[in-house]
């Protein structure tokens, strides 16, 4: 039995609102931290069936027994297993992000079926509103974490960081402190130390409440958009191509979001918004301009979108080595 005491009620009534929409077993991210200790409690007393998803990075000396002590933890709880998984962390992209990677992927692995709850909170999601404001990438970039994004959940979206700290003073549990949540080098840490404090100085409060609120605002109306896109898509689909005439007359906004999910479909990622424009303009500013190239081709060729004859095609141009050129 937990106790009844306001910071551990305040996450048990979020993890239950949350599972009453997706009732069933769930499994939980545990890092051993404060955010996901409170959750797996949280999740114990509210689901039937828990199991602790573990995740041992091997970034500093000692993680083994933090992540052993985390899954001894979880047990304790009631979860009815806890897995620790230890992961090999790359270089691509800066540590953080490699180490991202590399914790998601084993979370795939070990879930099974199971939808995994992650202990991001409402602090969090003011640093990634916060982020994307920075990167300029427009709405999507703003919209923040969903607390729904197949398979993770996220139920602590609307709770402080502070709150799930004292859920653990109340639960009787001390938290892991990683040092890299301290690290400077770090662009989220600065935000969370240093910026997101003066803004709630400067602003009079409530800050991270109001990044909150503007992320769901941002996320509910990409949705509408997002799904008015896909209807456009499919009447201008012919085949792999689209149809320019289909979308010359369309709003700009709508028109890019509908291109953007045709060039994901034909194997795009990680566009920027320079590139979305500049394919926006082969149908919203034709001057005959040549192909533009987007992210996502294989190494040693470039994914490009081009006009002919009233259509967009994309098609992947080979270096001079290979000699290739092929629809994808």
């Amino acid at each position: 039995m937990l106790p009844e005491e306001p910071a551990i009620l305040a996450v048990r009534h979020a993890v239950r609102a949350w599972t009453q929409r997706r009732p069933g077993p769930v499994a939980v991210a545990l890092s051993g931290g404060a955010d996901s200790l409170a959750l797996t409690a949280a999740a114990v007393a509210e689901v039937p069936q828990v199991v602790a998803l573990v995740v041992d990075h091997g970034l500093q000396a000692g993680s083994a027994d933090v992540a052993a002590r985390a899954a001894q933890q979880a047990t304790t709880f009631g979860c009815i297993d806890a897995i620790v998984q230890t992961v090999t962390v790359g270089t691509a992209g800066g540590m953080e992000a490699a180490a991202r990677r590399a914790r998601y992927a084993a979370l795939e692995q070990a879930r099974g079926d199971l939808p995994v709850l992650i202990a991001h909170t409402l602090d969090d999601q003011a640093e990634t509103v916060l982020l994307g404001l920075s990167r300029g990438s427009g709405p999507r970039s703003i919209a923040g974490m969903s607390p729904w994004d197949e398979p993770w959940g996220r139920p602590l979206l609307d709770i402080r960081r502070s709150v799930t700290r004292q859920a653990c003073v109340e639960l009787g549990v001390i938290p892991f402190e990683d040092p890299h949540n301290s690290d400077a080098t770090f662009s989220r840490v600065r935000l969370r130390h240093e910026v997101l404090p003066l803004l709630e100085d400067v602003l009079g409060g409530g800050v991270a409440q109001a990044l909150g609120r503007t992320a769901a605002q941002v996320r509910e109306d990409s949705q509408v958009l997002d799904a008015l896109a896909v209807e456009l898509l499919d009447s201008a689909s012919v085949g792999d191509e689209l149809t320019v005439t289909a979308l010359t007359g369309v709003p700009p906004a709508l028109r890019r979001r509908t291109l953007r999910a045709w060039l994901l479909r034909r194997g795009a990622k990680d566009m920027s918004d320079r590139q979305l424009r500049l394919v926006d303009d082969l149908v919203g500013d034709w001057r005959g301009q040549g192909g533009v190239a987007v992210s996502g081709a294989p190494a040693g060729a470039r994914l490009v979108v081009g006009r002919r004859h009233g259509r967009l095609a994309t098609e992947l141009e080979w270096s001079l080595r290979t000699g290739s050129t092929e629809n994808p």
